[in-house]
């Protein structure tokens, strides 16, 4: 119960732009929620299109662009699309599109205390937020929310 507690306080919303975050925290290790976040995925009857490895990416081109910084221990987004509730909301706005595929990242940070970030960006009003609820879920379902 106190591991749920402090979960559910850690979510929260940052600012990015024209979009928003939704990020969860976990003490989870990366390869756990990861693994989770498949399998919630999967569990919904989603492919994963693709695994982008933006922390092995950033790390490997950390010197070619001049930095020093080292940003993850680990970051990987995972790219899925819902035909489901891709239809039903393009049905309603084919330009909804363009938020197509859908992506929730997982990521450590480098020099961290282990802590694990998962999450998503947030959608607009209306039928989005039918993904987002979607997004929701999966993130809860892989780190034990639900």
């Amino acid at each position: 119960m106190k591991r749920l507690l402090a979960l559910l306080c850690c979510l929260s919303a940052t600012p990015l732009g024209a979009q928003d975050i939704v990020s969860y925290t976990t003490d989870q290790s990366y390869a756990d929620a990861a693994f989770g976040l498949e399998n919630a995925i999967l569990n919904e009857g989603l492919v994963i299109d693709s695994v982008s490895h933006v922390g092995d990416m950033l790390a490997r081109t950390r010197g070619d662009v001049g930095s020093e910084v080292e940003l993850f221990a680990k970051a990987d987004a995972y790219s899925f699309c819902s035909a489901t509730v891709s239809r039903e909301v393009m049905e309603i706005n084919p330009m909804n599109i363009a938020f197509c595929p859908y992506n929730i990242f997982v990521a450590e940070m480098a020099g961290g205390d282990g802590e694990v970030i998962i999450g998503y960006r947030t959608f607009p009003e209306g039928e989005m937020q039918k993904v987002q609820e979607l997004l929701d879920g999966l993130v809860r379902a892989a780190i034990g929310l639900e």
